[in-house]
């Protein structure tokens, strides 16, 4: 394994992030650090791929919380090998199927009301008179019904 002796400032430049990033990834336990005798911390080059995988999840809509489960289902909490993004991502394409299905249910609920241009509330799929669906659940039960129908 590398020796932990890469600065914080390279670290930061090399992965395209801030600084203030780095020290939140590992108040976040996403990534660690050593400290120097001068009690500034250094980090192994393998951080690289750890911020790398954590910059990609991000960018697909992966929370950090969701990230943090992953990386700990990692032996040791070691970086990630390309068998464990294999998997790490095949998990994460489930989630994200599901949260690309609730956008689309979404967008063609919204677009039908709204691309008519008269805003029926008689007519309107998100439309609830008196609450009647408060018995059928919380939040947008009409729209979640169809994201459930959708998915079957």
């Amino acid at each position: 394994m590398a020796e932990a002796n890469w600065s914080v400032g390279k670290v930061a430049k090399r992965c395209g992030i801030n600084i203030s990033a780095l020290h939140f990834y590992e108040q976040q336990g996403l990534i660690q650090s050593s400290r120097n005798a001068g009690n500034q911390r250094r980090y192994k080059p393998e951080v690289l791929r750890r911020i790398s995988v954590i910059k990609a999840a991000q960018k697909v809509g992966v929370s950090l919380d969701e990230i943090k489960i992953a990386f700990e289902s990692l032996p040791n909490n070691r970086t990630p090998t390309v068998e464990d993004w294999q998997q790490l991502s095949k998990n994460w394409q489930r989630m994200l199927d599901g949260r690309i299905a609730y956008l689309q249910t979404l967008r063609n609920n919204l677009s039908g009301c709204i691309g008519c241009g008269c805003l029926s509330m008689t007519s309107c799929p998100l439309y609830n008179p008196d609450d009647q669906l408060a018995e059928l659940g919380s939040g947008p039960v009409l729209l979640d019904q169809a994201e459930e129908t959708a998915r079957l």
